[in-house]
């Protein structure tokens, strides 16, 4: 009975302090979200104003484009559209975070390595996506190869220059301490370079996040007749404005939602992760 009393008295407040860490952030998650409501409330202000002064023909309002919305989700034409973008950017996204971070990694592990790559880098940052798109045209046709490529190769260096410099940045102390005790490189991998890189990629995947988003409405406007960017241009064609804003909402409102709901918590939790552990050394 007396070793459980003593149990229970060291796990408790254990638990009480958890729980006071987890509500803590929550409220603090929140509070940071009522900003950007804020922020978004102010920015679909400024819209109306304009769209006043303009008119419906030029620039539809916020309830006109969410009126028109409402009719494409109603019509059908909505949700299908969108499951074609999303799924041709979260491929090209994917293989980019995917290959972007370990090469990068392995690229940061050698001095030289990463002095060979750093032009290449400062080159394939340089080129324009619309110029990739233009060769994956000519190389893969139109399809969803030429999108997916398009998407991956905008994202890559991105990803890769982050991990790169974050291997870089590795404390040589804690590399000498992983020599010493003879660790593996699976152990290497998942207990000192990851958690190392994730304060470097964090930004670097948002980052590409955004890129990814841009860069597959305009090569599906160019390459192909579905998805967000053929729905696009078919409002385009047809001088149709609300249809239009309505299909830039859409994208925006998908990279708003990734973001905040997937990425912003995955972040917070990192963070508080790295602040309690300083706070505890």
């Amino acid at each position: 009975m007396k070793g459980s009393e003593s149990t229970s008295r060291r796990i408790l407040p254990r638990l009480a302090q958890g729980t006071r860490h987890v509500l803590a952030g929550l409220l603090n998650y929140l509070w940071s979200g009522w900003a950007a409501i804020g922020s978004l409330l102010l920015f679909c202000a400024l819209w109306e104003g304009l769209a006043q002064s303009y008119g419906p023909l030029v620039l539809p309002g916020p309830l006109e484009t969410l009126a028109q919305l409402k009719n494409l989700f109603t019509q059908g034409i909505l949700w299908p559209e969108f499951l074609i973008t999303a799924q041709r950017t979260l491929i090209g996204l994917g293989l980019a975070l995917l290959a972007g971070t370990f090469s990068g990694l392995a690229a940061g592990l050698s001095l030289s390595t990463a002095l060979l790559a750093r032009p290449l880098v400062t080159l394939f940052l340089g080129m324009p996506p619309i110029a990739w798109l233009v060769l994956a045209m000519i190389w893969f046709g139109m399809g969803d190869a030429t999108v997916i490529f398009t998407v991956f190769i905008a994202c890559f260096p991105i990803v890769f220059a982050a991990s790169m410099q974050g291997t870089l940045t590795l404390d040589n102390d804690l590399l000498a301490v992983v020599k010493v005790f003879g660790l593996s490189r699976r152990t290497r991998l998942t207990d000192l370079y990851l958690p190392h890189l994730v304060s470097w990629l964090f930004p670097a995947w948002i980052t590409a996040l955004g890129t990814s988003w841009k860069v597959v409405v305009m090569a599906e406007l160019l390459s192909t007749s579905d998805g967000i960017g053929g729905a696009l241009a078919v409002a385009r064609a047809q001088l149709d404005t609300g249809s239009t804003l309505a299909w830039v909402v859409t994208v925006l409102a998908a990279l708003l939602l990734l973001e905040y709901l997937c990425l912003e918590p995955i972040k917070r939790q990192v963070e508080g992760w790295r602040t309690h552990g300083g706070q505890s050394q």
